[in-house]
Parts: C-alpha cells; structure tokens; sequence
C-alpha cells in the first residue's frame, strides 16, 4: 500500500483560481518531503472515477484541492468501498469558492491546510450516508432542503462567478420568492412523522455552509451525530431581519427555530426535492440518512 498522497486537483475550482495557484502550492507541499502525486479532474463526477481506481491501486491518502465540491466527490469516490477496508485519510488544499467544512478549523485556509500536513495533524471524521430512491452518497459537511437549497441552486446557476457576493445575491432572489414547506421525517424511530412546514431543514455533520455561513453552529465532525437545525416558517420582514444570525449562529436562539441530535432520519417524502449536499445542488427522493462515526480520517 502506497504512502503518498493523490492530489486530485479541480483546475476550475474558485472560477479557474485553483488552477492559477495549485503548482505552487504543490511545489511548497513537496519541498516539505511529503510524497504527492497529481491528477487533474476534467469534468463533474470524475474525482470520483479517480478515487476509485486510486484506491483500487493502494492509494489510501487523498489531498482535496479544490473546494467543497471537490471533497464531495472524493468522498463518494472512497465510499462505500471504505466502510469495509482501512480508513481512508483526506488533506485539504482549499483553492475553490466556499471551503466550508475546513473553516470549522480555521480561518486561515491554505497555510493552516499546509501547516497540518506537515505536522501531520490528523483526527478522526464522521460520513453520513444519504440513501435515495437512486441510490446511496455520503458527505461530511451537511444536507439541506428549503431555502439554503434554493439559494445553492439560484448561485449555481446565476451567480456562482461572484464568490460570496454571490452567495448573497442568491439570498436575496430566494427572499423575494420565499418559500416555506413541510419535509416529513421520522428522527432515530419515532412513532410519528414532523410534517411542520418550515424554511428550511439542515442535516449537517460541520458548522458552515457558503463558505461563512454558520447553519449548525453547535454541529461537531467526530460526535456520531448529525446535527438537525429547522428554522421557520418566517416571513420575509423576520427573515431579513435574522439573517445576520446566519452568518454567526445565533439564528439557533430565534423562537421559530429548533436544533437537535439523531443517528438516523427516515424520510417520508412524496417526491424527489432539490438538495444542497457540501456545496452540490441534487435532486433526490431521499430515503434515509445515517452516521458512519469515525469512517474517515482528516488532516486539519
């Protein structure tokens, strides 16, 4: 089994930053004397295609760089394979537009991702496994469904070239056509299902999301727990007026909004619903979600 580490580069990361950047970023990386090796995606889904083979290879450390997407996919690339094998070590380059997960650890970005490499900080990482009518994913930031769904859609579509302006650009086009609805679940085996209409609904293993934006500000990486945070429903004068408390957490002390801790949702949806997964926008009849405590290491 090989002891270097695969670097899968996303070159279009941060809107082409990560490819103006990676080299020399890679260059300080080896002059530290850790191994790397290099591949570059080309497309959407083909980290995951070279996860895969990499892993099949005897590759068990993978550097992410790139952005939350890129980390997505190379979780998905190692699972489920990995919950039968060794557990697999993920690094973090973050040269994209959010970057979410890594800024539970840090605000620095690449020189904190550097310096944990070369100190060989390691700790180990809840995956939550979405099972869906298509089929199974797993990630290690969060799930969501209502508005920051809505927003992650609007920004990927419209905005996504603006980096976090966009991101506010995108909140403000789904204020104007607030929607609130219910997503019915049953959490770790309750008898009856949450029908309550709401804004929005998060299922998150970390802190934030859109790159500043503190969803679950009480959510831990390594508690074998997904963090559960409704809020709403709100109107839009209340909305605009919390929405402040997005971006440092305190939207969770709001009336009209609750938190709590599961090992599994059962959902009860009627039909595929537009999802935000670590910074992707899926449409998935999502089934069930479950913890995988510990099933991955990472380098923070």
């Amino acid at each position: 089994m090989t002891t270097s580490f695969l670097a899968v580069v996303n070159p279009a990361a941060g809107n082409g930053r990560c490819r103006k950047l990676v080299g020399s970023v890679l260059d300080r990386l080896r002059a530290s004397g850790i191994r790397v090796d290099v591949v570059y995606t080309e497309r959407p889904g083909h980290a995951i295609e070279l996860v895969r083979e990499a892993a099949a290879s005897g590759f068990h450390q993978f550097v992410a760089v790139g952005g939350d997407g890129t980390a997505f996919e190379i979780v998905n690339g190692l699972f489920p394979q990995a919950e039968r094998g060794p557990r697999p070590t993920l690094a973090f380059l973050p040269l994209g537009t959010g970057n979410s997960f890594l800024r539970d650890f840090t605000s620095r970005g690449v020189e904190h991702a550097l310096e944990a490499m070369v100190a060989g900080r390691r700790r180990p990482c809840d995956v939550l496994r979405l099972t869906h009518r298509q089929g199974v994913l797993h990630y290690i930031n969060l799930l969501s469904m209502g508005f920051p769904a809505d927003v992650a859609t609007i920004v990927n579509r419209r905005f996504k070239s603006l980096g976090e302006l966009g991101y506010l650009l995108g909140v403000f086009t789904c204020l104007v056509r607030l929607r609130q609805r219910a997503f019915p679940l049953r959490v770790d085996g309750e008898p009856d299902a949450d029908r309550r209409p709401c804004l929005f609904l998060t299922f998150s293993n970390s802190k934030f999301t859109g790159g500043k934006m503190m969803i679950a500000p009480q959510a831990d990486v390594a508690d074998g727990l997904i963090e559960v945070v409704r809020w709403g429903p709100v109107g839009r004068l209340e909305l605009v007026k919390n929405l402040p408390g997005l971006y440092d957490g305190t939207h969770i002390l709001n009336p009209k909004s609750s938190r709590r801790q599961a090992r599994r949702i059962d959902f009860e949806l009627e039909g595929p619903v537009n999802v935000m997964v670590d910074g992707e926008v899926l449409t998935l009849h999502c089934q069930r979600l479950e913890v995988l405590p510990a099933a991955l290491t990472v380098m923070v």
